[in-house]
């Protein structure tokens, strides 16, 4: 048992310079893990999917409906399978959350229990449309995974993925994804692994960008991408420069 002595020794103020000095691009081995995608029926969640699983990670794809989770896991093939969302929960070790904004919370706070004890991957972008184009919205917590964060007090909850394309995602012909992907967190283990995920999709880099107090700007910078993609016909991403 730590006590607070323990924590000032020698040794414990040694391996926390040790981390600091860790080379940040040293990051953990993903590959048997089984990753859950709530809302993996709908564009980004199936892209997400696709992806992961062409990369050889095991995914299971949530929806409230286990039929249409088990329809989209065979037309993705990859050997991705389809359960409800509690279920998908339930066998998954990392779970991603690509739920729609109208129906996060809800999601969220029916699956506080077999969300217990796992990594939970925020990519919800809390967005509003009028006939000015795409704008964002500023939840009462902060950001769609301090809301996550507040509905499920017994999971670790990080935020990523929220600024790919899924077209580009979706479609077989492109081999690779040349785009950055923010990783948002409170414990660096946590975003870590996230970005070890990341990093198993070619052409891709999980980059930290600060813990989930910083995540509102992160999930707006979409409404901004949106502006970019109708003006240029284009799927833009995002590339951190110097790191």
């Amino acid at each position: 048992m730590t006590t607070p002595d323990d924590a000032q020794s020698p040794n414990a103020a040694t391996r926390a310079k040790a981390a600091l000095r860790r080379d940040p691009w040293d990051l953990p081995d993903v590959s048997g893990l089984v990753v859950g995608v709530l809302g993996g029926t709908g564009d980004q969640g199936r892209g997400l999917a696709y992806r992961l699983a062409k990369a050889g990670q095991k995914v299971i794809i949530g929806s409230r409906a286990a039929e249409r989770a088990q329809t989209a896991a065979s037309e993705l093939g990859l050997g991705i399978e389809g359960a409800e969302n509690a279920e998908c929960a339930r066998r998954s070790d990392v779970v991603i959350v690509a739920v729609p904004w109208e129906g996060h919370a809800k999601t969220l706070q029916a699956l506080r229990e077999p969300l217990a004890g796992k990594l939970v991957i925020d990519c919800v972008n809390p967005l509003g449309f009028d006939k000015k184009g795409a704008y964002a919205l500023k939840p009462e917590e902060g950001s769609a995974a301090e809301q996550a964060a507040a509905l499920l007090p017994d999971s670790r909850v990080a935020a990523a993925f929220h600024h790919l394309s899924a077209v580009l995602l979706q479609d077989p012909a492109i081999e690779q994804i040349d785009t950055d992907v923010m990783v948002l967190g409170e414990s660096r283990a946590d975003t870590d692994l996230v970005q070890a995920l990341a990093a198993r999709i070619p052409g891709m880099r999980g980059v930290f960008a600060g813990r989930l107090r910083n995540a509102h700007q992160v999930e707006s910078l979409v409404a901004n991408l949106i502006s970019v993609n109708r003006r240029y016909k284009a799927h833009a991403g995002l590339r951190v420069t110097d790191v």
